[in-house]
């Protein structure tokens, strides 16, 4: 029998009333395994007044109770980290070690909310004028939704909610309708660790949902992380409709490689960050620029790794990357291989006819190494998002910066070199928000802000770290004066000692 998933909603399932369901795959086997329930409007509705009632008390509640209870919640993540890593793995399709380091970055973003109390100290400033006092406190907004990925569908939702619920708000997630599982055994964990009913709700589905959400007038702030196209109608519409907005987009991450680099490192770092998690990560590295005359040098040691990585379903505990999300974007990554030689690439190993003996149904596509792109080539221009690094030439530093800050994206860059001075240089003049200098991706730890520049960030504020905090609350200036005691007028007494 198919499973189904169904929304959470009220601190509850709530079965799909909509009547339409979404096919969830089996990526390794190309089998449908799972049907999603999808939300109509008037579920949305019913989701967003189950926070909106929550709210009510939650944005009340004491610091220590809601931090009482994420301890509880990331006690029972930890212990369950396994078991949602592979519902990550049935669904997405990566291996089994990927998913868990995915789950050990969530974890990361909930210890930073376990301690929000630090985070949302206000400020006092007494005696500014006589016998008044100015306070700044943070207050939360209300009702905030999340729309996350297939990716990371456990590891984006936790960039968003732990922090939402932390700082008073009540939260209504919209994952990905091509991996839903794990957001339901998040929010059935979170109902164990005591959170009150509303407080959190899941809702699947499609552009239906999405929209409601985007212009629901109790909805006040929006979360997104996905490609740029939809990252733009996400910010112009939630925008619109006066909402506080994070849109986190598309990525192009280049990885400036200079002739004085270690190139075995730079060619073991290169490998990793293009292909693990089978490229579909928006951090991966998908450019590298070899400055000189490296590159002949630097490719070969990238494809002899790159020939070795062992490709096959997710829980084998052997593979090391597993197939893609669904047969339409594994053929939509190998389009941009097949086409490569055409504009001018060097197609130095193609990995589009790449199978799996006994799963020839699942969405396989293998290695795939492009050198010598033109910056014109489709390969180059767009995010692919599957298992296809680009190898582009430049002669000097300056024309591979100059090449990097020419991309309409922003959003991770590295450098690999041994000269401190090029790589200070180079974290000032490079137009991306995250860099990493001998690190391939620069993914932020919790209590920094991860974001990108230019194409790859709509909205203000970065995500997790101290920019979450203030994306989920806003700020209040409280100008007081009291009357001194000694003023009071006479034949009242307030109790102050005489002697005083």
């Amino acid at each position: 029998m198919t499973k189904i998933v169904n929304h959470w909603i009220g601190g509850r399932t709530a079965e799909g009333a909509s009547g339409t369901f979404g096919p969830v795959t089996d990526p390794a086997t190309g089998a449908v395994t799972t049907k999603v329930a999808f939300a109509s409007a008037d579920e949305v509705d019913a989701a967003v007044a189950a926070a909106k009632e929550a709210f009510l008390t939650w944005g009340q509640s004491s610091l220590a109770q809601r931090t009482s209870i994420l301890f509880k919640f990331r006690a029972l993540l930890d212990a369950h980290r396994d078991e949602i890593a592979e519902l990550i793995t049935a669904e997405h399709g990566k291996v089994h070690s990927d998913a868990l380091g995915e789950v050990a970055r969530g974890l990361e973003i909930v210890d930073l909310a376990c301690g929000i109390n630090v985070q949302l100290k206000g400020e006092l400033s007494t005696q500014v004028a006589h016998r008044v006092d100015v306070a700044a406190i943070r207050q939360p907004l209300g009702v905030v939704a999340g729309i996350t990925p297939f990716n990371f569908p456990a590891m984006v939702p936790m960039w968003m909610f732990p922090l939402a619920i932390a700082t008073g708000n009540t939260f209504v997630l919209k994952p990905s309708e091509k991996d839903p599982s794990a957001s339901i055994r998040i929010a059935e964990l979170l109902a164990e660790a005591g959170l009150p009913d509303g407080v959190f709700n899941v809702v699947h589905g499609d552009k239906v949902a999405v929209d409601r959400l985007l212009e629901h007038p109790d909805v006040k702030a929006v979360s997104f992380v996905g490609s740029t196209p939809i990252a733009r109608y996400i910010h112009t519409t939630a925008s619109a409709h006066g909402k506080r907005v994070q849109a986190l987009g598309g990525a192009k991450n280049h990885m400036l490689v200079l002739p004085d680099a270690d190139l075995d490192a730079a060619a073991d770092a290169a490998v990793s960050a293009a292909y693990g998690s089978a490229g579909e990560r928006c951090m991966a590295i998908s450019a590298v620029v070899a400055v000189g005359a490296i590159g002949d040098v630097l490719v070969d040691k990238i494809r002899e790794r790159a020939e070795k990585i062992k490709i096959g379903p997710g829980n084998d505990p052997t593979s090391e990357m597993g197939p893609l999300i669904t047969k339409v974007h594994r053929d939509k990554v190998a389009s941009y291989v097949e086409g490569a030689a055409a504009e001018g690439c060097e197609v130095v190993l193609d990995g589009t006819g790449y199978t799996v003996d006994g799963f020839e149904d699942g969405h396989w596509i293998g290695i795939s190494l492009l050198d010598k792109v033109p910056t014109s080539a489709k390969a180059y221009q767009d995010e692919i998002f599957g298992p296809v690094l680009c190898v582009l030439r430049a002669e000097t530093y300056e024309e591979g910066i100059a090449l990097i800050n020419a991309s309409p994206f922003g959003n991770g860059t590295a450098i690999f070199t041994r000269d401190g001075g090029a790589a200070r240089r180079f974290q000032l003049e490079v137009e991306a928000g995250m860099v990493g200098v001998n690190v391939p991706i620069p993914v932020p730890v919790g209590y920094h802000s991860f974001g990108g520049w230019k194409d790859s960030l709509f909205g203000d504020h970065h995500i997790y770290g101290n920019d979450g905090t203030h994306f989920y609350t806003r700020g209040k200036v409280v100008t007081t004066r009291w009357p001194d005691p000694a003023d009071a007028p006479a034949g009242v007494d307030l109790g102050f000692p005489r002697n005083h």
